[in-house]
């Protein structure tokens, strides 16, 4: 006589059923709609894990892209004047734990001509032997000995690439600036020009910078734009996913005097944009996993159905309504498992090959999906993350497991002397 309240007595017979399932001709299409539910669930998971991992790799890209050109956190003055003392703010900023270097800039949208060609600009002064401690581009070309040749008073100005392109002008060639606000003179107002010769032409991979960033010396900005000396400071941390909670830190620490900003508000768009979409499409991926659960109603529904009979025995028997429905509950989360982790293993599997595969398939139907000449990531990127993989994991378990909860109840009020009256 079996023993009702014996947790082992219900895994055991819902494993038999879920290994039974799958042999004899009575219940092959049983079997082939539980096969399906477990593929569904399997490809799902995985789809989602692939997804949400080359997503986080173009994610990465374009930060790390953005970020070379760019300060972790930016620190100005809440007036829009000149810093009165910048040494000591960077002094007293370079205190907060986290802050690995600061620099001073003076930043300054203009307009840069050459001919009958003109184009819009941000100007950003900067000390080339500090600004190398802030930014992956200055580290570059002070490297190779370029961003030396920006000398107080020298007028050398360095250029992105596509702004470059786009004045038609070449290292060595002139440049002329056209300052905002102009000068007050008898004839009226007119506007501040300075001719800058072309120092050195450099390229981040990130078009918005390579098409409308300058850089000359801290000493030529403060003149031209006629400021005091720095208005603001780049900050470089340690970890730059730690930026807000180290921005609202500097706040507290710096006083009310200044505005401090991390690169996640100075690049709000971009960053709430790509977050916004990476919780659609994982939203819209977990719906796929759903359907693929929810087909286990009907596979427990059908296999309640077939089992009449055996449910009918077991309550004779001494099973209670309890353990019958906790037959059907193991046997509908076994696949549910068997699913999601098959799923994990096939997702984290292409997740981390996507690159070879997206090349292989590129070079067997001879066509480019990120051609170079339009993306500036040519290759297909991917990051696995454990903060991913894990939710996703446990949200199938949980849909596969709620599904199984109904046919169980039903199983479980099946009344054995009505099943067994026409057996």
């Amino acid at each position: 006589m079996f023993s009702p309240g014996s947790a082992p007595f219900e895994w055991q017979v819902g494993w038999r059923y879920t290994r039974a399932g799958r042999a004899g001709r009575r219940n092959g299409f049983i079997s082939f709609i539980s096969f399906v539910s477990v593929v569904g669930i399997a490809l799902g998971v995985a789809a989602l894990i692939i997804v949400l991992s080359v997503m986080n790799g173009f994610q990465t890209e374009v930060r790390d892209r953005m970020l070379a050109a760019i300060a972790h956190i930016e620190v100005h003055s809440a007036d829009g004047a000149a810093l009165p003392d910048w040494p000591a703010l960077a002094a007293q900023a370079k205190a907060e734990p986290g802050v690995r270097a600061a620099a001073p800039f003076v930043a300054v949208q203009s307009l840069l001509a050459r001919g009958e060609l003109m184009r819009g600009a941000v100007v950003r002064g900067v000390l080339p032997e500090q600004e190398a401690q802030i930014t992956e581009l200055a580290a570059g070309l002070a490297r190779d000995g370029t961003l030396a040749q920006l000398q107080p008073g020298a007028w050398r100005i360095m250029l992105g690439g596509e702004l470059a392109r786009a004045l038609v002008v070449r290292v060595g060639d002139p440049v002329t600036l056209i300052a905002p606000g102009g000068q007050v003179t008898p004839a009226g107002v007119t506007p501040r020009l300075k001719q800058f010769t072309v120092a050195g032409i450099f390229s981040v991979g990130h078009y918005e910078y390579d098409s409308a960033l300058a850089l000359i010396h801290l000493d030529d900005a403060a003149r031209l734009y006629r400021t005091d000396g720095a208005t603001g400071l780049q900050l470089r941390l340690d970890d730059v996913q730690q930026a807000r909670h180290i921005g609202a830190a500097l706040t507290e620490r710096l006083g009310p005097g200044v505005l401090v900003r991390d690169w996640t508000r100075t690049n709000a768009a971009w960053y709430d944009a790509v977050q916004i979409e990476k919780r659609m499409m994982g939203i819209i991926l977990t719906l796929i996993v759903a359907v693929a659960a929810f087909n286990l109603v009907s596979t427990l529904v059908m296999t309640v159905t077939d089992k009449r009979a055996d449910i009918a025995i077991l309550r004779t028997l001494g099973a209670s309504p309890r353990s019958i429905m906790g037959i059907f509950v193991v046997q509908g989360a076994t696949a549910g498992v068997i699913g999601t982790l098959s799923g994990v293993l096939l997702g984290l599997l292409v997740a981390f090959n996507v690159g070879a595969i997206v090349g292989a398939i590129e070079r067997l139907l001879g066509v480019a999906f990120l051609p170079g000449s339009i993306y500036v990531i040519t290759r297909m990127p991917s990051q696995p993350l454990a903060a991913d993989i894990v939710p996703i994991a446990l949200i199938s378990l949980a849909l596969a497991f709620l599904a199984t909860l109904y046919p169980s109840w039903r199983a479980s009020r099946i009344n054995p002397a009505e099943a067994l009256r026409y057996e």
